[in-house]
């Protein structure tokens, strides 16, 4: 199973960096994986089209300044 490493990781036969992609057994890969060291590769890799965001819409504008006339913020 070809899993891709998020953290490092070295045995006799080979030394894994994050990022790095290798074929392991199913099993030591599952293990792997749900330990949280790797992440399952997909077989084929589809690319599809980015879809354009929405437009930014803002609300209203606040009055941030108090409008009862309290000033004790003037100390």
């Amino acid at each position: 199973m070809l899993i891709r490493m998020l953290v490092g990781l070295s045995g006799n036969a080979y030394s894994l960096g994050p990022g790095d992609e290798r074929d392991f057994p199913q099993d030591e890969a599952l293990r792997l994986i749900s330990a949280g060291f790797a992440a399952p590769v997909a077989g084929i890799q589809i690319e599809c089209a980015v879809q354009v965001p929405a437009p930014e819409r803002r609300g209203r504008k606040r009055n941030v300044v108090s409008g009862t006339g309290d000033s004790s913020a003037n100390g």
